[in-house]
């Protein structure tokens, strides 16, 4: 827990609305990952993501004129958080392989709780309480009677290890989220989001050179808009979005919007290909509705 004094205010309707739109864009990252992961292997697709990334937050950031220089304090955080980032995103790769999509898509959306436990602990008035583990719990509902028609009926046992990567996933996602929001209060988001993505291009080129020499990238115009989305909107646009209103208002109210994520993708399937799921879709909903409603909802 954190002594000192802290940003952490109630969001307005406009910053939520803003949170509503980052949050629909990232919907469609799980898909351009399994779309990326035809023509690239999944330490390759890190790699690239990261340096898409760096240009994409590194450009703006001069554009505005805004120094990148790394303070020395800074580099123990960095590493830490650059470090999470490693772990959930080759976690994430890694287990959506081993698994179906919408296992993987369930499992991963289990770090707004993770992120609302951390925070209990590790940020200032940010506390659980009774409302606030209700409605994140109707979220992730929300979020399992969606996708639930999709889950297979077998394969469970070889699915364990996929989704055990996707949940471990998760876990480390909401760490770093919850360790951001500390450290942003000093760190500037562009730079924190540049030395971030910096430090883990020469992990993830060491990584992709060790186990995947074997593994040519197979470039397809369908890969490369998955990598490109992935790389500008999702790591770029979305995440220094994120991590920008992160830094002055509560993350217990900002990521339980992210069980938005999944609950439109399944619900912009039903619009344009007219599957079977509008019942649940509905029902799934209204349940993360119901969630957010509960953890904004002022005392």
């Amino acid at each position: 827990m954190l002594e000192k004094e802290f940003r952490n205010e109630e969001p307005s309707g406009k910053v939520l609305i803003f949170v509503v739109f980052i949050v629909s864009l990232i919907g469609g990252g799980p898909l351009a990952v399994k779309i990326g992961l035809q023509g690239f292997p999944p330490l390759k697709m890190a790699l690239f993501r990261c340096i898409l990334g760096v240009i994409a937050v590194g450009g703006i950031g001069f554009y505005y004129g805004m120094s990148m220089r790394m303070r020395f304090e800074e580099l123990r955080r960095l590493l830490l958080i650059a470090a999470l980032y490693t772990l959930h995103t080759i976690t994430l790769n890694v287990g959506t392989q081993l698994t179906t999509a919408s296992r993987s898509t369930i499992f991963f959306s289990l770090y707004p709780i993770f992120t609302v436990i951390f925070g209990h602990f590790w940020l200032p008035d940010d506390r659980l309480s009774v409302k606030k583990i209700l409605g994140v719990l109707a979220a992730f509902g929300g979020v399992f009677v969606v996708l639930a028609p999709n889950l297979q009926g077998n394969g469970a046992v070889e699915y364990f290890i996929g989704d055990l990567s996707v949940i471990l996933a998760a876990c480390s996602l909401a760490l770093r989220i919850t360790l951001t929001k500390v450290f942003v209060q000093e760190i500037y988001p562009h730079r924190l989001l540049v030395w971030l993505l910096g430090l883990n291009i020469p992990c993830f080129w060491v990584l992709s050179y060790l186990f995947e020499r074997g593994r040519p990238i197979e470039w397809t115009f369908t890969s490369g808009a998955g990598l490109l989305y992935q790389g500008w909107v999702v790591t770029g646009f979305c995440f220094l979005g994120l991590t920008s209103v992160l830094r002055t208002y509560r993350a217990s109210k900002l990521v339980v919007f992210s069980f938005l994520m999944p609950v439109s993708g399944v619900l912009f399937s039903y619009l344009f290909l007219a599957d079977e799921l509008a019942l649940g879709v509905l029902a799934g909903t209204v349940l993360v509705a119901v969630g957010i409603y509960l953890v904004n909802v002022r005392r």
